[in-house]
């Protein structure tokens, strides 16, 4: 396992619905891994354990979504018109092609899922291969939603406005072996304190809400025609594998990898699996 973590150059790309910042490290084929919409989430923090293993074999790009980390906010006037996932799509094919990237890997967890399906099906000459981890839009759960996981996400800015606690009891939901990463509590509530994210997310949340929940991308995902792999939590109580069974038989060319003892995030939870799986998935010809 490579440990040594790499050094990354951050830049904010300018485009027509507002500023993206960006990360990247390594060289090779891109890989743009989108990251999940948990509060204070960012691509560097939703990634950075990762960073070593597959920078040593790809150039990896690290956007932050709008709407968080060094990234603009939409408007609730940009949320009333279109969906979050729509945005990030506009977005980050805008910053790709500042960043001269023509086809590239794309990997997603959760919110960054749905943003993965979403370009794959708007660009699929660009995509090579796609990575899900537990995507929404593409989910078709049989149980009640909201889910657990979507629940902790919604009680966390409302009410008496974050806390530690919250923070602990949001990542007890999110994975299998929560005082496995009890050291990242303090860290992830700082990281959700930006009073313009909080704003933001008063604002997703509404619009999550008046649209019923993320786009119901699963209508289309029988047109992805990427390689597609999946990767899911046994365990995952925010988007749960019952709903991964729509997406393995209406994707073409698809595998899925299913993590004994995990949660909703398998890039941490299962590092080292993980990144073994990936790599290995992204050079296979």
């Amino acid at each position: 396992m490579i440990t040594e973590e790499p050094e990354l150059s951050t830049r904010t790309v300018p485009t027509a619905l507002g500023p993206i910042a960006v990360s990247e490290t390594g060289s090779g084929t891109a890989l743009v891994m989108m990251h999940g919409g948990g509060p204070g989430a960012d691509a560097v923090a939703n990634y950075r354990q990762n960073l070593p293993a597959l920078s040593a074999a790809h150039r990896v790009i690290l956007p932050d979504q709008p709407g968080f980390g060094g990234s603009y906010r939409p408007s609730e006037e940009d949320l009333a018109a279109r969906s979050i996932t729509a945005i990030t799509v506009d977005a980050l094919l805008e910053t790709l092609d500042a960043l001269n990237v023509d086809r590239f890997h794309l990997l997603g967890n959760s919110l960054g899922g749905a943003a993965a399906i979403a370009t794959a099906l708007a660009v699929p000459e660009r995509v090579e291969k796609l990575v899900l981890m537990a995507p929404g839009g593409g989910w078709l759960p049989f149980g009640p939603t909201p889910t657990e996981g979507q629940k902790a996400m919604f009680r966390y800015y409302n009410g008496s406005g974050p806390s530690v606690s919250k923070m602990r009891d949001f990542i007890r939901v999110m994975t299998a072996e929560p005082k496995r990463w009890e050291k990242t509590v303090q860290a992830r509530y700082e990281a959700s304190l930006d009073p313009s994210h909080i704003a933001f997310y008063h604002r997703y949340n509404a619009a999550f809400a008046r649209r019923h929940g993320m786009d119901p991308l699963w209508r289309d995902v029988h047109k992805i025609k990427a390689p597609t792999l999946l990767l899911w939590g046994r365990d995952d109580r925010t988007i749960t594998l019952d709903g991964a069974q729509l997406m393995l038989r209406q994707i073409r060319d698809v595998q899925l990898h299913v993590f004994g003892g995990c949660g909703h995030w398998v890039q941490l939870e299962k590092q080292d699996e993980f990144e073994r799986l990936v790599l290995d998935f992204l050079q296979e010809r």
